[in-house]
């Protein structure tokens, strides 16, 4: 049911000018699905819509250029996580990454988008990151290999 939803919400923006979730909630509707603002919203988030303004003024629903700024939004948060880093040690299996103030949830990002096996959470605060990893040998290798991406 979600990927079908999904799939009609692209088609409902790829066809009209929807400024509103209450907009999207309605049109979904008026198509057989039962959605909440909640619902719209998620999807939304999920699907990494965008607003973009159309030479009217108008602030829409937009699908963006995904397939061009997936690859470039990585390479920014590797750039912010490089940036950012100021120490990255273990125990056992967990990893603590400091970052400077302010950063850690944008380390936190970087290293979720790095998508890692090994690890099976992650939590970011102001200016830490910590990271629960599989076993302690994967996060060893884990910190050499972060260690490497920050040239510490």
């Amino acid at each position: 049911m979600r990927i079908e939803r999904q799939n009609a919400i692209l088609k409902l923006i790829g066809e009209r000018e929807i400024e509103t979730q209450s907009e999207l909630s309605d049109a979904l509707s008026a198509m057989g699905f039962n959605v909440t603002q909640a619902t719209v919203s998620r999807d939304i988030k999920e699907m990494r819509l965008v607003k973009k303004q159309t030479p009217g003024g108008k602030s829409i629903y937009s699908k963006g250029a995904e397939t061009e700024n997936d690859s470039d939004l990585e390479n920014r948060l590797k750039i912010v996580f490089c940036h950012s880093v100021i120490s990255i040690e273990y125990a056992v299996n967990n990893i603590v990454i400091k970052t400077l103030p302010g950063m850690g949830s944008a380390a936190g990002a970087a290293v979720d988008a790095m998508d890692l096996p090994e690890v099976v959470g992650s939590i970011a605060g102001d200016d830490t990151v910590m990271m629960v990893v599989r076993s302690e040998e994967s996060a060893r290798k884990l910190v050499y290999k972060l260690r490497a991406m920050t040239d510490m």
